[in-house]
């Protein structure tokens, strides 16, 4: 106690506690190791006096309103000072170390966020039953950190791949590594796993499928990490090898209650790998006109239980990357608006084909919008007969093959079934009765140019539309685009009902994918 009090003397502190004790000093270590034995001096190196100790590294991590005050070295100083009691237990308890360590300048909270990350750090410190001291084992801290050091690449890259297995269902797209050779060209949609973000790489799959042409680079999406996320990671993944390692290893002598905190951490760590890899795997790279465009998954959901390709289909379908649907008035607007016919067979190929075209989950969907809008009228179903168009089907059931000689047709220029007229292809608005200017070819005929300006600068109409008769307006409505710069409608429906399923796969969904925005007002 005399040498405590010798290198206390210059030092203006109104008590003295265990804390006080200078374990570097080495005439006080020297005297303590007499007692407790020399094989503690490394004990304290090690965790409390060393440049590298776990204590100095705490001292400087609790900010900088704690600097200089070295609450970590006071913390570890009063744990080992209590660990070589007399009595029948050892060590003390959380209210002990406050009281000691603390300071007439520190809050007693900030001992116990001291002691919090000594746990951490410190390889001797042991907890027990509420209690911490030191011994000259070392702790699990030690053990785990010595079996990390140990955990090979190989080792790490089999987890990973045991967690991809985990996390892939295969139900709404195909998985492939970035290695693979074997990506098919066809229409399925697919997913490619990048272990890094190699954009390049990404390009020349795109393109090519090993020394041909890709051709079907409209399904093709890519995976990678974000790079911010790798550390903590693999961190992660060497952490869970080695708590599997120690769990296992028959020739440590833990304690129950080391042994209870083993499983305890270990299967806290494994319920986090999913959620780990989720978070890291997260940047999708999707084929558009312009290349790629690169769209981040976020942060994952907590407790969310959706494989990964799964959850990436649903950001995918929810952003209108890939339809489960096609609106019938989205295949007219786009494809029918500049020209008279187009081949079903060209535009169900076109969307696989064509980086940026709408992607579908399958080849019904494309069948069941084209049937649709034949139905309403919106187009007909037809051939090509002789080179020329020929007009089959017009509002009523049709059976879409898909062929090269089948096409859809501008509702202008389809045969109305019961009056058994010819397809023509109308100049001007199309009305009630389209006159018959001449017959259909392959390439629309000049319009006339639209009558000179009256002087009608803005038009208002309200008027209640009969049933059966919405494409009848539909040239006066491309009529007055023409003429306006815009061209606002307002849509009151009422009279009948319509369920919320159908409203929202039918209504919204046509507005989503022509990329209208619609103020609605439910009733």
């Amino acid at each position: 106690m005399s040498l405590v009090i010798h290198t206390l003397k210059d030092k203006s502190i109104p008590y003295i506690s265990s804390a006080d004790f200078d374990l570097g000093h080495q005439e006080i270590r020297r005297e303590l190791l007499k007692h407790i034995g020399q094989e503690y001096d490394s004990v304290v190196a090690a965790d409390i006096t060393g440049q590298e100790s776990g204590s100095r590294k705490v001292d400087l991590a609790l900010g900088d309103a704690y600097k200089g005050l070295k609450l970590g070295t006071r913390t570890a100083t009063t744990v080992f000072l209590y660990s070589f009691s007399g009595g029948i237990e050892r060590g003390s308890s959380l209210g002990e170390i406050k009281r000691s360590a603390t300071t007439t300048g520190n809050p007693a909270s900030a001992i116990a966020e001291a002691l919090e990350q000594l746990k951490g750090r410190l390889f001797f410190l042991q907890h027990q039953s509420g209690k911490y001291y030191f011994t000259n084992q070392p702790n699990l801290n030690r053990i785990l950190l010595t079996k990390m050091e140990n955990v090979g690449d190989e080792e790490i890259e089999d987890l990973e791949k045991e967690l991809w297995r985990k996390n892939i269902s295969g139900k709404t797209l195909r998985v492939f590594p970035e290695e693979g050779t074997d990506i098919p060209d066809n229409m399925d949609l697919k997913l490619v796993l990048f272990k890094t973000r190699k954009q390049a790489l990404m390009k020349q799959l795109l393109e090519m499928k090993g020394s041909t042409p890709r051709v079907y680079r409209n399904t093709l999406f890519f995976l990678a990490p974000l790079e911010s996320e790798r550390a903590g990671f693999y961190n992660l993944l060497k952490k869970a090898i080695a708590y599997r390692r120690i769990d296992s290893d028959k020739t440590l002598h833990l304690s129950d209650e080391q042994q209870k905190e083993i499983k305890t951490e270990l299967k806290r760590i494994e319920e986090s790998l999913n959620e780990a890899l989720r978070r890291y795997y997260r940047l999708v790279f999707i084929p558009d006109k312009a290349g790629l465009k690169e769209k981040d998954l976020g942060i994952p959901t907590y407790g969310g239980s959706k494989k990964i390709d799964e959850e990436i289909y649903e950001k995918l379908r929810s952003d209108g990357e890939i339809l489960e649907r096609l609106s019938p008035l989205v295949i007219k607007e786009r494809y029918l608006k500049n020209n008279p016919f187009v081949s079903t067979e060209q535009l169900y190929q076109s969307s696989g084909k064509t980086p940026g075209e709408m992607r579908v989950t399958d080849r019904e969907v494309w069948e069941k919008g084209l049937a649709e809008g034949v139905k309403q009228g919106l187009f007909g179903l037809g051939d090509l007969e002789n080179g020329q168009p020929v007009c089959r089907f017009f509002r009523e059931d049709a059976s879409i093959a898909l062929s090269s000689n089948e096409i859809i047709l501008r509702e202008d220029l389809c045969l109305r079934k019961e009056k058994e007229e010819p397809a023509v292809y109308q100049e001007g608005v199309t009305g009630d009765k389209p006159p018959r200017v001449h017959e259909v070819t392959g390439k629309p005929q000049p319009v006339s140019p639209a009558s000179p300006s009256t002087g009608r600068r803005e038009v208002r109409l309200r008027f209640t539309l009969p049933k059966g008769k919405v494409s009848g307006i539909m040239g006066v409505m491309n009529l007055l685009q023409a003429h306006f710069d815009k061209l606002k409608i307002e849509l009151l429906a009422e009279g009948g009902e319509i369920s919320e399923q159908a409203y929202e796969d039918k209504v919204r969904e046509a507005f989503r994918q022509l990329g209208i925005e619609i103020n609605e007002e439910k009733r």
